[in-house]
C-alpha cells in the first residue's frame, strides 16, 4: 500500500520536507505526492532521486501525481 502526500497550496520548501520525512519514515515502498505547480514537481522529483528513489510523474488534471518508487 502507497502512502500519499497531498501538498497541493503549499510552497517550497513545504513540500520537499514533506515528502523527505515521509520517505524516511517509511524507508521503502511507494510514495505518491500530489503537486500543484512546477516548481514543487522539480524540487520533490529531485530531493527523492538524491535520496535513491526512483520517480515517475502521471499528470493529474490541473495538478501532478509524483510516484516515488524504492
Amino acid at each position: 500500500m502507497s502512502e500519499i502526500v497531498d501538498t497541493r497550496g503549499l510552497s517550497c520548501p513545504q513540500p520537499v520536507l514533506l515528502v523527505l520525512s515521509r520517505m524516511k519514515a517509511q524507508g521503502t515502498g511507494t510514495v505518491e505526492v500530489i503537486v500543484d505547480n512546477e516548481v514543487s514537481r522539480e524540487n520533490v522529483s529531485r530531493a527523492a532521486r538524491t535520496q535513491g528513489w526512483e520517480v515517475r510523474e502521471e499528470a493529474l488534471g490541473d495538478d501532478c501525481r509524483l510516484i516515488l518508487e524504492r
